[in-house]
């Protein structure tokens, strides 16, 4: 499922930027469906502009039919009544998403046979410090089984003794879900921290939910900028 909303408080209508011949939308659809890990893609939008040029490329789309908060919120209303165990959110300004990344958060299910974890996403190694200070950079510290224990926009851990060796990760907005979890998710009202960094998947942190990170060394690039969109266009070159 690839949440699409067509304003975007940073960049308006970034998904429906040219990104060298199609949008960036069309991009990430595309891209989610050359992995050939899925049984079903969909984009799932309140525009209609997004909606028609999924539908006339030959895609899936489904139209909100309520206002959301997130994109975990827009993507639980529209598998609610699908029979499916693990739903998979591709952000829709990551074109530059990869299968093997992708591949290794599905795996993540198929070895939890205790069903202990409520979702999974990745992470990445970011060692610049303008972008582990960047609060536009969404960053995350695990535990020793890489569970997830606080997201922040914030430099976390704070580096008060920068030779103690801690490693700082970058969240990268790519989830999967039990159905479930993402049922509950849609039920369940923000909190404080949630709302203070915002940052959805504090929410399943704050109701003791857990979050299996998972590694990959595939940075990409995510579009929230006009910045972004041109240090893209170079990269797709």
């Amino acid at each position: 499922m690839i949440p699409a909303r067509y304003q975007a408080s940073r960049f308006p209508a970034k998904l429906m930027q040219d990104l060298n011949g199609k949008p960036v939308i069309l991009r990430t659809y595309d891209a989610v469906i050359d992995t050939n890990l899925f049984d079903d893609v969909y984009v799932v939008t309140d525009s209609d502009v997004i909606y028609s040029l999924i539908e006339k490329n030959g895609g899936k789309a489904i139209m909100s039919e309520q206002e959301h908060e997130s994109g975990s919120d827009r993507i639980a209303e529209a598998v609610s009544n699908m029979q499916v165990d693990i739903v998979i959110n591709v952000q829709g300004d990551e074109p530059f998403i990869d299968k093997e990344s992708l591949h290794r958060i599905i795996e993540v299910f198929k070895d939890d046979t205790e069903k202990e974890i409520d979702l999974a996403s990745l992470m990445t190694p970011i060692t610049v410090w303008d972008e582990i200070s960047n609060p536009n950079t969404v960053k995350v510290i695990v535990d020793k089984r890489n569970f997830a224990l606080y997201f922040s926009r914030s430099p976390i851990p704070y580096p008060r003794d920068k030779d103690a060796g801690a490693v700082y990760y970058k969240h990268k907005g790519i989830y999967a879900f039990r159905k479930r979890a993402l049922a509950d998710f849609q039920k369940l009202p923000m909190l404080a921290l949630e709302a203070t960094e915002k940052i959805e998947a504090i929410r399943f942190l704050e109701y003791g939910r857990k979050i299996r990170m998972v590694e990959t060394h595939v940075t990409g690039i995510e579009i929230d900028t006009p910045d972004d969109l041109e240090r893209a266009k170079k990269a797709w070159r």
